[in-house]
């Protein structure tokens, strides 16, 4: 009992307490105490905890530290099991060994078994150099992982340190990348190697900081100001998540009432079709309490993402936001959105969708980055999924991206519109430019005549009772019963059941 209780304290002092305080002076938490922040009071439960590295070059066998740089277990996270990897930056810079892999491995080989999520807790200086090619197997074998429990069970980075090299493809496959300001990066390759290869200089916040990912490569699911503020968004952001993709997402007690209506909806939109407004505040008023989970709030600020309740159950929420570019859809919007709704059929969780969207964003430089393939992603995404989907259009669905928005002909369950809604082809004025152009350039007064002409299209086309009359919209509904609508949706298609054509898997246009 005695060795026991030595070998125990050891391991949990890891590096050493000088280590330690370096780390708490970097402004940073060990790994052990993230593993607390992070789980239930009490629950963690520690495995692995004697193992050591198997090198014996350089000098190596005479350093060998318990547990390797590695904390793993499994604990509670809102009373669910969790499985929690926590490198240990204290332990020669959290650098990755094949005994280090190892335990990794063995946690996400557990996870899948029990069906529940893996938390990766990332604080690393990279692959351990002294073990060459040992070091780098262990990486492939958890990207291996990584991949084949993709939309088997969720997978959370919190990246906590530094992440570089080889080391940042485990946190890009999984499925949410929250990231901790000033004290956290991301890079394949470093300020020097830049330097020296392209002449540039940058620093590493610039190059791979949080805000970078945030706001720039849409790597960052969620920026978070310091440590503990990151373990309490992994906590609420689990909160909405099932365990794994054969379960429901939790159920959460409301006392928000299901058939609450909002006559305040009613004038929200802008009777101007110009005029922008902001989509979240929508998004609150329906919602369980007004509380909205908004995913990559900084990237492509044209799409708004993120999870919701309607009354007591988790739904993925996709928006176009007519405040930035009238919610236009372009690359970076349609990737965000793509991935989301992806990961919201994998895990079970119903969408539901609000539509304002004028189109594609024209420009050369969209054509040449591939807007075509890009914004396939999302029509491809939205058609592929079986999970519930429900579509409100708040005002403008217009073109090729009224299709692609989750509309009916794309497999929505149902499709509603608000009274003031626009369906068509494009803009009443552009249409008149094209449909009219002869009658206007013979027109004794041409404004007077376009005037006239964009009314009567409006009036046919620009509005929501055609699509209704073609069964394309199942009902044209008061803004103000946005919540109940949405929710009596919800269960009538708690049991819906809908399958895909056998295959292995498709070839989304990546």
């Amino acid at each position: 009992m005695r060795r026991l209780s030595e070998l125990e304290a050891k391991a949990e002092v890891a590096g050493g307490q000088e280590r330690i305080d370096r780390q708490h002076d970097a402004g940073k938490l060990t790994a052990r105490e993230r593993i607390m922040l992070l789980c239930d009071p009490g629950t963690f439960v520690e495995h692995d905890k004697f193992v050591t590295h198997r090198c014996t070059d350089f000098g190596m066998a005479e350093q060998k530290i318990l547990g390797d740089g590695v904390v793993t277990g499994v604990g509670l996270v809102n009373g669910r099991q969790t499985c929690i990897f926590a490198q240990d930056f204290t332990v020669f810079g959290g650098s990755l060994s094949g005994a280090f892999a190892m335990k990794i491995c063995k946690l996400m080989d557990l996870a899948v078994r029990i069906g529940a999520p893996v938390i990766g807790l990332n604080d690393s200086g990279g692959a351990r150099i002294q073990e060459g090619v040992e070091s780098l197997a262990g990486y492939a074998d958890i990207f291996l992982r990584n991949v084949l429990t993709s939309g088997v069970i969720p997978q959370v980075s919190i990246i906590m340190g530094p992440c570089a090299g080889g080391a940042v493809y485990s946190p890009a496959m999984t499925d949410f990348i929250i990231m901790v300001e000033s004290t956290s990066y991301m890079f394949i390759t470093g300020p020097d190697v830049i330097k020296a290869v392209t002449h540039e200089e940058v620093t590493k916040e610039q190059l791979g900081g949080a805000h970078t990912h945030a706001t720039r490569s849409g790597v960052c699911s969620l920026a978070c100001p310091d440590e503990r503020t990151a373990l309490e968004m992994t906590r609420e952001l689990l909160s909405f998540l099932p365990q794994n993709n054969l379960e429901e997402p939790p159920p959460t007690p409301t006392r928000d009432r299901a058939d609450r209506e909002d006559a305040s909806l009613d004038c929200f939109i802008p009777l101007d079709a110009a005029k922008p407004y902001d989509m979240k505040q929508l998004i609150r008023a329906v919602v369980d309490e007004g509380h909205f989970l908004e995913i990559q709030p900084e990237y492509a600020l044209n799409m708004v993402v993120g999870f919701g309740r309607l009354d007591g159950r988790p739904v993925g929420i996709v928006a176009n936001q007519p405040a930035h570019l009238a919610g236009c859809l372009d690359i970076g919007a349609s990737i965000k959105a793509a991935r989301f709704v992806r990961f919201c059929d994998c895990f079970n969780l119903p969408l539901v969708t609000f539509v304002d969207v004028p189109g594609f964003l024209p420009g050369t430089d969209k054509e040449y980055g591939g807007i075509i393939k890009h914004g396939a992603k999302l029509l491809y995404a939205f058609a592929e999924a079986t999970v519930p989907k429900v579509t409100v259009i708040t005002r403008k669905a217009y073109g090729g991206a009224y299709d692609v928005m989750s509309s009916k002909h794309i497999r929505a369950d149902f499709n509603y519109a608000f009274p003031a809604a626009e369906i068509a082809v494009m803009g009443p004025d552009g249409a008149v430019n094209i449909v009219f152009r002869d009658e206007l350039k013979k027109a004794a007064d041409p404004a007077a005549a376009r005037a006239a002409y964009i009314a009567e299209y409006r009036e046919k086309f620009a509005t929501p009772f055609k699509a209704a009359e073609l069964g394309y919209l199942d009902e044209i509904i008061r803004p103000r019963e946005t919540r109940p609508k949405l929710i009596r949706a919800m269960q009538l298609l708690r049991n819906k059941r809908q399958d895909n054509l056998p295959r292995k898997h498709g070839n989304i246009p990546l």
